[in-house]
């Protein structure tokens, strides 16, 4: 099975009402003096979603986001339709996303943003493509949505990093017929955002665990456990500016404990390029037949900052808080969403360094403390 945030659709769902009220086409945001440009110095982070699925839930969560944190992460879905035809126009998805950049902004919190084509809570398919379209990097209407919308991110927010595709190597390996046209695909938006935007990095974000052979599956041949996969890394070279990283080893380790002390680290020896943890955490509690323990978080933060620590250009931990699942289970219903996203979420309900009421965690310290290193 593979593992993934499991919240882009919940994000989308929050925040679609936060749009900054503009009428007609978006004015660009003024490039920022970004925290993330400064030589140096880890950045940490967090995806913006709430304890609870209200809009209070999310514009006090702004606030904590702010206090334990440098930046949000928004993983956007491609709003495909928006853009086929080009870059620039008036749609609510355009102005949906400056309302949660200019949500970040009023917080004093920095942004990076992730194209994401793919379902977060199945990345073996895409993501809300209109009827009809074929299903495939190949296709002309896609490359040319996912293209667009991207320019339209770099032109309009600036981010100083950019993400062009989220745990791309388990698509690669569902699809690898499909997997060389994803590759050309970024290769040439590289060269697009690179032309207009010198100074923006850019990347895609590779499963870690996954790309370590770690989950049963059988379909991918005989993949040795701990031997990444590295050509599936390497075929984005040399246009990689950040080698991006997400990991849940929660699903494949007894314990935090258990991490190897190399786990992370054979990557520096690999590249010389910044290292980025995009998304992961470990449980605070029992999920089925993994066990947890609050002490495990404390752990799974040692084993990343001990191995990538003085390398990590950014940091980001998924979320502050814990989930309320059932705010979150209504707003599922509510939206006719799938029973078993709900039920693929409740497996990264207790990631949070706080629970959904605030209350700290262990791991909060632990985090805090690596934050005020820099």
């Amino acid at each position: 099975m593979k593992h993934s945030s499991a919240l882009i659709s919940v994000v989308v769902l929050l925040l679609a009402s936060l749009a900054c009220g503009q009428s007609g086409p978006l004015t660009p945001f003024p490039a920022q003096e970004h925290p993330a440009s400064l030589s140096g110095e880890t950045i940490y982070g967090f995806f913006p979603s709430p304890p609870k699925a209200d809009l209070v839930s999310v514009i006090t969560h702004f606030k904590s986001l702010s206090e334990y944190g440098d930046f949000v992460l928004f993983q956007q879905n491609v709003p495909w339709a928006d853009f086929v035809n080009g870059a620039d126009g008036e749609s609510k998805s355009r102005s949906d996303i400056a309302g949660q950049v200019k949500l970040a902004l009023d917080n004093g919190l920095d942004y990076i943003f992730v194209v994401d084509g793919l379902n977060g809570l199945n990345r073996r398919e895409f993501k809300g493509l209109p009827a009809g379209w074929e299903a495939s990097f190949a296709n002309p209407d896609v490359r040319a949505a996912y293209t667009n919308y991207t320019l339209w991110v770099a032109r309009t927010f600036h981010p100083h990093y950019l993400g062009l595709a989220s745990e791309i190597n388990t698509y690669m390996d569902a699809y690898p017929d499909d997997a060389e046209n994803f590759v050309s695909l970024y290769h040439d938006i590289y060269r697009q955002v690179k032309a207009e935007s010198p100074q923006t990095q850019i990347f895609v974000t590779f499963q870690w665990d996954d790309l370590n052979n770690m989950f049963p599956q059988p379909e991918e041949g005989n993949r040795q456990r701990l031997n990444p996969n590295w050509s599936q890394v390497e075929a984005f070279e040399p246009n990689l500016d950040v080698w991006a990283l997400s990991s849940y080893p929660y699903f494949v380790f007894p314990s935090a404990q258990d991490i190897p002390a190399d786990y992370y680290s054979r990557v520096l020896a690999k590249t010389d390029k910044p290292i980025a943890i995009t998304e992961g955490g470990w449980t605070s509690r029992d999920i089925g037949n993994i066990h947890a323990t609050p002490q495990d978080q404390v752990a799974y933060l040692n084993s990343i900052h001990d191995q990538l620590g003085p390398r990590l250009a950014f940091w980001v931990y998924l979320v502050l808080n814990d989930f309320d699942m059932e705010s979150y289970s209504k707003a599922f219903n509510d939206q006719g969403a799938n029973a078993n996203d709900l039920s693929t979420l409740s497996m990264f309900a207790s990631l949070g360094l706080r629970e959904n009421d605030g209350t700290p965690k262990p791991a909060l310290d632990v985090w805090t403390g690596f934050r005020n290193e820099k």
